[in-house]
């Protein structure tokens, strides 16, 4: 079978970046024979049209357009393979019905995306099988619920630095924060400054790994570490902003600053 053709479409470039890590084994090895990018939907649409591919890597939101949207708008000789990739698992049945090949929760790990790999080549060299890729759908969403569900958590991972991997303690963050959709991590290094990484992940995958005693949402864009918490300053329409380790600040929200004072017992 001949190496793969592949577009990484996502709207986040420490996403893009962690993917094509990922990837770049399976590029060396000749499983994939060229790999480009798109920075969102429009562009995907774009070089799409223009190009060939095996394989598109499609986010699933994005702005403007996202990725089923990017799928509608090609003609049905120009869309390849799909693998849609998301922190969110509640589009996988809508992924099977845009004949998607897998569906990726991020983050993302080798193992599971060279199982993906191996579901396009093996749809490339038999055909499409419905009833193959819908029990491969079904094996996914197991595998999401069991995430949900089973396992200690996460006491370490690692995240992308500019030329090597930095291993993050999840005991080590002070707070997480996304701002124009970069997900940012705040960590203590043992200096006054916090260092920040930029990662490829969502608050809503970050929070499903951290320990729950330990860290709290206390903004659809932050999550912060409890005893990382140093002041409590009231704000404005019953928000606190919470002064945290290193001088780092974060507003919460209203509802929940009420959480957050019923979880510290104040």
């Amino acid at each position: 079978m001949s190496a793969l053709r592949v577009l990484l479409v996502d709207d986040e470039a420490p996403a893009r970046s962690r993917l094509r890590r990922l990837l770049e084994p399976f590029l060396e090895a000749g499983r994939i024979a060229s790999l480009k990018e798109a920075a969102d939907g429009v562009e995907a649409v774009e070089t799409l049209s223009a190009e060939s591919f095996d394989l598109a890597f499609l986010d699933v939101r994005m702005p403007e357009l996202d990725g089923f949207g990017v799928l509608e708008k090609l003609p049905p000789g120009h869309r390849p393979d799909v693998v849609f990739t998301t922190a969110y698992d509640e589009y996988a049945i809508r992924a099977f019905d845009a004949n998607a090949t897998d569906y990726l929760l991020q983050p993302i790990n080798a193992e599971r995306l060279e199982t993906a790999l191996q579901r396009v080549e093996a749809r490339h060299a038999d055909g499409d099988d419905a009833e193959a890729r819908l029990a491969d759908l079904l094996d996914t969403l197991d595998d999401v619920a069991a995430a949900h569900t089973e396992g200690p958590p996460i006491e370490r991972f690692t995240v992308q630095g500019r030329d090597r991997l930095i291993v993050v303690e999840a005991a080590s963050i002070v707070a997480a924060e996304v701002h124009d959709g970069i997900t940012s991590l705040y960590v203590t290094s043992g200096e006054p400054a916090l260092q920040r990484h930029l990662v490829g992940f969502t608050l809503d995958a970050l929070e499903g790994r951290l320990d729950g005693e330990r860290f709290m949402r206390v903004h659809r864009n932050a999550l912060v570490n409890l005893s990382a918490i140093r002041e409590m300053v009231p704000w404005f329409s019953g928000r606190y902003k919470l002064r945290l380790t290193g001088g780092h600040e974060v507003t919460a929200s209203r509802a929940r600053s009420r959480d957050l004072r019923a979880r510290l017992s104040l």
